[in-house]
């Protein structure tokens, strides 16, 4: 049987849930949209999901914790690494968004502030903590590829913005 990731059968669900982001662990692989899709033959799983970036070293610590988690639980899974169409920032979930900035992430801006942000020539990032909007660049490479380092004027904490990507 195969399954959009919205229509995905509770029992799958849950396990997936269990499965985050080494790089952002808070935030599971629904959380972060990279589940495509779920296809499901008894005991016998193929996971489609796409990576947030080409080459992002996350997907195989990922892949091999979705395999674990679904053998605790009973099955075999298959995961495929599917590239088209493109991961965005637009399929992170509203709640991934959420917990990123419960986390001290900034959640990625719209296409077009997110250039002038890392250019900082537009739009500032709001600081997740304070929620200030006076903050600045510091680097447009942060803790990983997909991050960019700012910091907040106000409480002047550092923190890390989760780049836009369409």
């Amino acid at each position: 049987m195969k399954s959009t990731i919205e229509h995905i059968e509770p029992e799958i669900r849950s396990i997936l849930d269990t499965v985050h982001d080494p790089e952002v662990p808070v935030l599971t692989v629904i959380d972060l949209g990279i589940m495509r899709k779920v296809e499901r033959d008894g005991k016998k799983i193929l996971l489609h999901i796409s990576p947030t970036y080409s080459g992002c070293p996350a997907m195989d610590t990922i892949s091999d914790d979705l395999k674990t988690a679904f053998a605790r639980n009973g099955f075999e899974a298959v995961v495929k690494l599917v590239l088209s169409p493109a991961w965005t920032t637009d399929d992170m979930s509203e709640e991934g968004k959420r917990k990123l900035e419960e986390y001290g992430i900034a959640a990625p801006l719209d296409e077009s502030a997110d250039k002038a942000a890392l250019t900082g020539t537009g739009n500032q990032v709001p600081c997740p903590r304070c929620k200030s909007t006076d903050t600045k660049l510091v680097s447009a490479f942060g803790s990983t590829a997909c991050k960019a380092l700012f910091q907040c004027n106000d409480c002047l904490e550092p923190f890390d913005y989760f780049k836009c990507l369409r």
